[in-house]
């Protein structure tokens, strides 16, 4: 009888330079490779099949989001072994030839793993058409994310329902959770931006409202707010209402590019320029500044990548964040003074993401049903590999993320800025 997990090992060890990083657990129950590595459980011979007709990285999400293919241990310990794996050895040089190719057949012939390309699995996945980033485009990429349901996020995010890197001030405090985290981000974006009673904000790419709301609130600022997502944007408009701020908050369902008027006092842009696109990004930054007043001030949150990753792979572009791009921070600070602004502090939040990112996935796990219930299982596996992957990859600087404070000088050359940042930190300002 043919065992299927050491044939399998031997296949799988050809596309690693180094040892194989995990164990394997194939449908017959045998098993391959190195004992203290996290288990990767192939269910069913369609796992293989399914990388045979796909292979890579979209072939493996594709078998774990059908359920095909799982893990019995940490999945985000696993995807660490096989990142650090590459890392230290490289991948395998070159293609398979001709040889590995027929071996690779027959294997998968004995095992029976040959036959029709499996169906996609149950998570939607992005299909857009049209011309990359025109507005009809950006509007469906944004819908396939952020219009999941509100109930979705509800469920994940905390009471802000902000979708962005918190700002962990006391993360060794017990009593210090996520929406602590959340109102200290909001807060620090008021502080850096100078927020003050009937200062004019704009908001573009508002998520559920957290920064408006905030801004609003606490500061008595006028904001508008601006998304590109329906779900959006019926749920900060009933926020407004129920919150009884009309007077103070006004949302628009609306492309960056079509926002009306000028002349606000600050512009926030947090985690939507990595939807903007890498052609599009120059007229973007260009818009900033002409959407600010003399001596306002911009904020930019944004993730960035490393030189040679500039995107999020295939699996984020087919099933969480279509048409997205990622850069080097350095060369977004360029992109932004090139626009006429001037940048005047960076902070990197990267070791802050990762805890963001833990405390959803922990919620994810906790709630595994309700999400079940709500979307089904194939979108809350989609989700799990998600928040796992992205975790790891700003724990271990594959990703950052960062706040970019910029200002439009005035014709005199002058920003307006107070001489030190203390009051953006204290414990007691703004308040």
């Amino acid at each position: 009888m043919t065992r299927v997990a050491p044939r399998l090992a031997a296949l799988l060890a050809g596309h690693f330079a180094g040892s194989l990083p995990v164990q394997l657990r194939a449908w017959d129950g045998s098993e391959a490779g190195p004992k203290a590595a996290p288990v990767v459980v192939l269910r069913s011979p369609r796992a293989l099949r399914r990388l045979l007709w796909q292979p890579g990285e979209l072939g493996l999400a594709q078998a774990y989001i059908a359920g095909e293919l799982d893990i019995d241990g940490d999945l985000a310990d696993g995807l660490s072994r096989v990142w650090r794996s590459v890392r230290e050895h490289g991948p395998a040089p070159g293609s398979p030839g001709p040889r590995q190719l027929a071996r690779m057949a027959v294997t998968a012939l004995r095992l029976g793993a040959l036959g029709p390309r499996p169906p996609a699995p149950g998570a939607p996945r992005a299909r857009l058409r049209g011309t990359l980033h025109s507005t009809v485009r950006d509007r469906a990429a944004i819908s396939h994310h952020y219009d999941l349901s509100n109930d979705w996020y509800a469920l994940l995010l905390d009471e802000t329902m902000a979708y962005s890197c918190g700002y962990w001030t006391r993360p060794a405090d017990p009593s210090y959770g996520p929406a602590d985290a959340q109102r200290d981000k909001l807060e620090l974006v008021c502080r850096k931006l100078g927020l003050r009673p009937g200062a004019r904000l704009l908001d573009v790419g508002c998520g559920w409202g957290s920064l408006a709301l905030h801004a609003a609130r606490e500061h008595q600022s006028k904001v508008t707010a601006v998304t590109l997502s329906r779900e959006q944007h019926a749920f900060v408009a009933a926020r407004v209402q129920e919150l009884g701020l009309s007077d103070q908050v006004e949302v628009q369902l609306r492309h960056y590019r079509y926002i009306e008027g000028g002349g606000y006092d600050a512009v926030s842009a947090i985690e939507m320029g990595e939807h903007v696109g890498d052609a599009e990004y120059p007229a973007f930054a260009a818009r900033l500044h002409a959407l600010l007043r003399p001596g306002g001030r911009v904020l930019v949150q944004q993730m960035s990548r490393g030189a040679a990753a500039p995107g999020g792979g295939a699996f984020i572009a087919s099933y969480i964040a279509p048409d997205m791009h990622m850069r080097p921070l350095g060369e977004t600070v360029g992109l932004l003074e090139a626009g006429g602004l001037e940048v005047r502090s960076v902070e990197s939040l990267r070791e802050h993401y990762a805890r963001t990112i833990a405390a959803w996935h922990r919620t994810l796990e906790a709630r595994w049903g309700e999400f079940v219930a709500l979307a089904g299982e194939p979108t809350a596996r989609v989700w799990r590999l998600y928040l796992a992957g992205a975790g790891l990859a700003f724990t271990e600087r594959r990703m950052g993320v960062d706040q970019i404070l910029a200002v439009r000088p005035t014709p005199e050359g002058e920003s307006g800025l107070p001489a030190t940042p203390y009051d953006w930190y204290a414990r007691d300002g703004g308040r």
